[in-house]
């Protein structure tokens, strides 16, 4: 209540701003409906593997394909809120079922694979917008986004199903891998082990307070009821809370943004130390499954990007976790650091076009690799043994704009050590993508 008492005078005040600039402005949608499809194929030859385990990629020559397409369906319910729904039909496998390395080729591959489409709703949530005053800014409508306006200073409230990574750790070099880049490590935070059923998403809510030059963010999300698993719990019983600061500044007249993200996940989750002191007495192979507790595990990301010319921009992500328990719901991930750069084709006359070039080094601690070595299988991660190292990763990629909508993108990955194990490897991993959207 002290919150809308606090609101309630900013929003009259601000309403006289909107006025004074409403002809300068786009008309307010009230419906928005719009859709995307893409097809990701995947190829790698064979690579050196004198060992493999049950979550080893396959050493011998591989391709595989993804398919999803989404509708993006949207209405205004009253003056600022807004209800949006996704239904997606999705089909095929990542390369090896989604396993073998722990910054994964695809973020378009979920760890659910079918080889007949099905449908599901990956999407429903209402987004509720109180302008606080500032500038009046006008919102291109767009995929989840009614076009029409709102002011520089403002509030938003998003509930419901929808992923984390739709409001947090996001990226305008790399973030969607139906545009930009496509491995697991460089379009989210390695070690941001953010709450997702197996396709990515989660039930929750999450506030925005943008002033001038910073945001704040907040929210509170459901994780799985056991890790990596398709059905979430629901009763937040088991939830992870996360916050993120974001700063905008100028460098030598051109846009950045700075963000400090911090997480907590509350679940029941098995100790790496543990699973090992129980196999030792039992004489079996280590599993977190036998000896999870309700614990809690923390984490942060850092994320930055630079635009750097009228054409390219630079981006860096860091982050760290615990790495003494199980990852819970993304990947086998404990440090991570990604640094790219992406650029349109202005200077050589395509300015639809983009390329992007990028490398990531995933790591985990002590803890997670006596873990693996000692035959425990993670997330996506487990050859059985582990002769460890980083695991580091090279991504290029160019997309030309064949036409309005339309994309047809070429991928290459270059990836040392998979899954951490010098051993085996290294994976080359060839990418052709097709991506259009009205």
């Amino acid at each position: 209540m002290k919150m809308l008492l606090t609101i309630t005078p900013l929003l009259v005040f601000s309403c006289g701003a909107a006025l004074a600039d409403e002809a300068d402005l786009p008309e307010a949608e009230t419906v928005s409906l719009h859709g995307q499809f893409t097809l990701v194929e995947q190829y790698h030859p064979s690579f050196t593997s004198p060992y493999r385990g049950a979550n080893s990629m396959d050493p011998g020559a591989r391709g595989n394909e993804t398919m999803d397409a989404t509708l993006y369906a949207g209405v205004r319910l009253w003056p600022g809120m807004e209800f949006y729904a996704n239904p997606e039909i999705d089909q095929g496998f990542g390369l090896s079922n989604t396993l073998g390395a722990a910054g994964f080729p695809s973020a378009e591959a979920y760890k659910v694979g079918e080889s007949t489409p099905y449908i599901r709703l990956d999407r429903a949530f209402f987004r509720q917008t109180f302008n606080l005053g500032g500038a009046v800014q006008p919102l291109e409508a767009g995929a989840n986004q009614l076009g029409g306006s709102r002011t520089a200073d403002n509030l938003i409230i998003t509930a419901g199903k929808f992923s984390v990574t739709d409001i947090f750790d996001t990226n305008s070099y790399a973030h969607d891998p139906r545009k930009d880049f496509l491995n697991w490590t460089l379009v989210d935070s390695g070690a941001f082990d953010y709450a997702a059923d197996a396709w990515g998403y989660s039930y929750g809510a999450a506030a925005e307070w943008s002033q001038s030059w910073w945001t704040l963010r907040a929210g509170l999300f459901d994780l799985s009821r056991v890790p990596n698993n398709k059905a979430l719990q629901r009763d937040f019983g088991q939830y992870e809370l996360v916050v993120e600061a974001e700063e905008r500044h100028q460098l030598m007249g051109r846009d950045g943004k700075v963000k400090l993200l911090v997480f907590q996940n509350h679940a029941n989750m098995g100790d790496y130390a543990d699973a090992l002191r129980q196999a030792a007495l039992t004489g079996g192979t280590p599993d977190t499954g036998n000896v999870r507790r309700y614990a809690t595990r923390a984490g942060f990301a850092l994320n930055a990007e630079q635009q750097m010319g009228d054409d390219w921009g630079l981006f860096l992500r860091a982050s760290a976790n615990d790495g003494s328990k199980e990852a819970y719901e993304f990947t086998d991930v404990n440090k991570s650091v990604a640094v790219g750069a992406a650029v349109t084709g202005t200077s050589w006359g395509r300015d639809k076009d983009t390329a992007g070039l990028a490398g990531v080094v995933n790591m985990l601690n002590a803890d997670a690799r006596d873990y693996l070595a000692a035959g425990g299988n993670g997330i996506l991660v487990g050859d059985g043994r582990l002769n460890y190292s980083s695991e580091r990763i090279v991504e290029a990629y160019y997309s030309v704009a064949v036409w309005t909508g339309i994309n047809l993108t070429v991928d290459y990955q270059f990836i040392a050590n998979p899954a951490y194990n010098r051993d085996r490897g290294p994976a080359n991993v060839l990418g052709l993508r097709f991506h259009a959207e009205i």
